[in-house]
């Protein structure tokens, strides 16, 4: 069966294989293959008006060898006739997108004949296709462009707040935007105390070299853009006269982004590419300055949290030394004010002012029994306190002993009196879990009761594995002494729990 009109069923399935392909590239590629199989031409080169705004030069047909036109030589004229070998016929059709001219498709050297009407037809129909199917492919581009940046941005963000030192933080911006931008560095540039910048980071796969401390002047002319935090945008960093470091020989266009937010400018980011690489779209320019921004913002955020964590960690430092001081602090006065009490009864003793017998001598032993107890528990007090402060103060305590002061930091609150803490023995290697589990149960109970009695003012927690069990079986025991008045028992309250290994 003939085709009632000629040309239309190839025409159709060369429309139809033009707007089935999303990626602008492969679009732009089917559109000159397709001219050229619908009019039997054996060259065709689809040339872009604004190679600026989608990164594209030239699109061709396997064809003669023709001077291609370089990433970084401008907006190039269409091509032409003159752009073939030995061709003798030429068709140039404009291609439009929302009535801007996108560029010119030529075709050349027909073997079966000159060009005819109803090849421009065909080839007229075509551009019009092709026109819609390259916004098309336009817009899938950006929206993917967006994409890639959006999630950049949030990767950015999650490395930043998750932790790390400044440093490391400019090194996630740079590594990140550099592979973002298809750049050929990612460079972190930050202003000097004399006026000028100078390069802190640089990610730089395989020659790094040269770039880290490299410094921009005071004077140069980009300084007074980047310093004032607007972006510049450079064709070829190599030969452009604003640029004035050793290392722009090895780039060509180039971003350079402020890092700024609120008006705090952190610094500048910069994107540079390879010399002879094609310069950066518009859609390329908008995306990095938006990352640029947020990029900013995780920074200041990532510094707040840091400064808070550094904050914290000054406050639980106060509070240990208020802990040393009215826990340690007062009971070594104690302990001296007995020691020397003591001293005076043995002097008395020795000079016979005092009761005679072996009476005075054990009255001084016990006295100095309580004085040797007392400084036992003075020295627990110390190591839990040095214990504290190798905590990390935001984080929940992983370790027993963690677990403990816990509790007792968090009762402290409600009993108006920080308990004193003692640990006796190797608590962390030998106390299972199930154990800890009852024993701080335990614990709570009894710091609760003591919370409900009146004239407490002073709690003392022992943990102590050293004492084995009535049956000799290795056990723990959870002693939980306060003075307060309650439960008839005006000298205090004791509770006690043990349980075996």
């Amino acid at each position: 069966m003939t085709d009632p009109v000629p040309g239309l069923t190839p025409l159709l399935e060369a429309v139809l294989s033009v707007g089935g392909e999303l990626e602008l590239r492969a679009t732009l590629q089917r559109i000159v293959d397709a001219a050229a199989e619908l009019t039997g031409a054996r060259y065709a080169v689809l040339g872009m008006r604004d190679p600026a705004r989608d990164g594209l030069v030239r699109i061709r047909t396997a064809g003669p060898p023709a001077p291609e036109a370089g990433p970084a030589s401008g907006e190039p004229e269409a091509p032409g006739p003159e752009d073939f070998l030995e061709s003798d016929i030429c068709l140039d059709v404009p291609i439009r997108v929302d009535d801007e001219v996108f560029g010119n498709l030529c075709l050349a050297d027909k073997p079966t004949g000159p060009v005819t009407r109803e090849d421009e037809e065909l080839v007229r129909l075509l551009a019009t296709q092709a026109g819609i199917a390259i916004g098309n492919a336009r817009l899938y581009e950006t929206a993917r462009q967006r994409e890639r940046w959006i999630e950049g941005v949030a990767a950015v963000t999650t490395t930043l707040l998750s932790g790390g030192t400044g440093a490391d933080a400019l090194a996630t911006v740079a590594e990140r935007a550099r592979m973002l931008a298809g750049a050929a560095a990612g460079i972190i540039l930050e202003p000097t105390g004399d006026g000028g910048m100078k390069i802190v980071v640089a990610s730089v796969p395989g020659d790094p070299v040269g770039i880290v401390g490299t410094t921009i002047a005071p004077g140069s002319p980009l300084l007074e853009q980047l310093l004032g935090g607007e972006p510049v945008f450079i064709e070829d960093s190599a030969t452009d006269p604003r640029f004035t470091t050793p290392v722009r020989s090895r780039f060509g266009p180039s971003m350079l982004l402020p890092l700024q937010t609120e008006g705090r400018l952190i610094g500048t980011l910069a994107l540079p590419r390879g010399r002879g690489d094609r310069p950066y779209t518009e859609v390329e320019r908008l995306l990095a300055t938006q990352f640029a921004s947020q990029a900013a913002l995780a920074l200041v955020l990532a510094d707040a949290r840091h400064s808070r964590e550094l904050l914290a960690v000054y406050e639980d430092r106060d509070r240990i030394a208020r802990d040393l001081h009215d826990l340690v602090v007062q009971r070594l006065f104690a302990t001296g004010m007995m020691l020397e009490s003591t001293q005076r009864r043995n002097a008395a003793h020795a000079r016979g002012d005092g009761e005679g017998g072996d009476g005075g001598a054990e009255e001084v032993s016990a006295a100095l029994g309580r004085a040797v107890d007392e400084l036992e528990a003075t020295v627990q007090e110390v190591r839990t306190a040095i214990f504290a402060l190798q905590q990390p103060p935001a984080d929940a305590p992983t370790t027993f002993r963690g677990k403990v002061l816990r509790e007792t930091a968090g009762a402290a609150a409600v009993l108006g009196v920080r308990p004193s803490t003692r640990f006796a023995g190797p608590v962390e290697n030998t106390i299972t879990d199930p154990v800890a589990g009852r024993l701080l149960a335990v614990l709570r109970r009894a710091l609760a009761a003591a919370s409900r009695r009146s004239g407490v003012s002073r709690i003392e927690v022992v943990v102590d594995v050293t004492v084995p069990l009535p049956d000799g079986r290795p056990g723990v025991r959870l002693t939980v002494h306060d003075d307060g008045d309650g439960d008839g028992v005006p000298n205090g309250t004791d509770v006690t729990w043990q349980s075996a290994l």
